[in-house]
């Protein structure tokens, strides 16, 4: 079973955003109950007049991963992410980036810091009506001082980037919804920012554009290997985009994995029911359903053991052999045919526990 916080510390290096008993309680006397160390209840916190958004959350972001925090409307995850930015002062808790306490900076350097350091992506992408494609891009460059030669050229850069060249001189009336997140997506991408803040970029776009937009994005961090928090409610797009999830409830972050653990392994009846619909083919790895490896053994050809079986569903079960599971090092570590495959696909199999 997996906990239902992040796993224990690791090196600082190895971490770029961390949370520690984090505590966000809207309304009057929020600071007192908290100030003792205790740990306060739903009841607790209703009987005390407050509401708590975010309750005791403990997180860890590995650089270049994309983390999704997700849950149903009102479950804290974007007040979360407010209180990882410093957009909402937290009640109590530690954000560490790159090892340092948020919490402790001054308004200037938390500034600096958002300027330079971090971008942030919001489901109304809010673009100047005033400004073309171009104006936008460059905007929070020209907030930082710098001159229109370079702030143009970088902001033309990140729009070929996204998809947008040719379209420079277009005002966001002129643009398709699809096309405005990307001029968000493109204006925050060109601060060049380290830690990337996406709050439900996509949620407001129509399923295909939707769709289009998370393939463009699944692009871009191939190429940017960005460190990504990104909120969202939908599992789906959760799956697709995510090397880990956090699942939030009322507040508390509940369970912390990979797609694969949260589906295979949920912490919670919660959990279990919030990935109950999702089909295992999607989630689950070869090396989840992978037999062991046989030396000599005769082989179709070679998946790689993190290959989810909704993606190499066709080719196995069209062959009339295995293939070779291959790990992270290139070498032969399973074999997976057939029926293995099967086996997920109608439900059977269980996977690796």
């Amino acid at each position: 079973m997996i906990a239902t916080v992040t796993a224990s510390p690791r090196p600082s290096t190895d971490i770029k955003l961390a949370c520690r008993g984090v505590w966000k309680l809207f309304g009057q006397g929020a600071e007192r109950l908290l100030a003792d160390g205790r740990y306060p209840d739903g009841e607790a916190i209703r009987a005390a007049g407050l509401v708590g958004a975010v309750r005791d959350a403990n997180l860890e972001v590995r650089p270049g991963e994309i983390f999704v925090i997700m849950g149903l409307s009102g479950s804290g995850k974007s007040t979360l992410v407010r209180c990882l930015s410093r957009l909402i002062e937290p009640t109590a808790g530690e954000i560490l980036f790159d090892g340092r306490d948020l919490l402790r900076m001054s308004d200037r350097e938390m500034i600096e810091i958002r300027r330079h350091r971090m971008g942030m992506v919001f489901q109304h992408f809010a673009l100047l009506p005033h400004l073309t494609v171009l104006g936008n891009v460059a905007f929070p460059l020209a907030v930082q001082g710098i001159d229109r030669a370079t702030r143009e050229a970088r902001a033309r850069r990140v729009i070929e980037l996204v998809g947008l060249a040719g379209r420079e001189g277009y005002y966001p009336r002129e643009l398709s919804g699809g096309q405005q997140q990307r001029v968000g997506i493109a204006r925050s991408l060109a601060v060049e920012p380290e830690l990337w803040f996406l709050d439900e970029p996509f949620s407001a776009l129509d399923p295909l554009i939707r769709r289009e937009m998370q393939d463009e994005f699944i692009r871009l961090q191939a190429s940017l290997k960005k460190t990504i928090v990104f909120i969202t409610h939908d599992f789906d797009e959760a799956i697709r985009l995510a090397d880990r999830i956090a699942i939030m409830k009322d507040g508390a972050i509940i369970q912390t994995g990979t797609p694969e653990q949260l589906v295979l392994n949920p912490a919670t009846d919660y959990v279990a029911e919030f990935t109950r619909h999702i089909p295992r083919a999607k989630v689950m790895s070869a090396a989840s359903a992978m037999e062991p490896w046989r030396e000599g053994a005769a082989t179709a050809g070679t998946v790689a053991a993190s290959d989810r079986i909704a993606d190499i569903a066709d080719r196995v079960e069209a062959a009339d052999r295995p293939f070779a599971v291959l790990g992270a090092d290139g070498q032969p570590v399973g074999l997976i045919g057939r029926q293995a495959v099967v086996d997920v696909l109608v439900g059977r199999s269980r996977g690796r526990q």
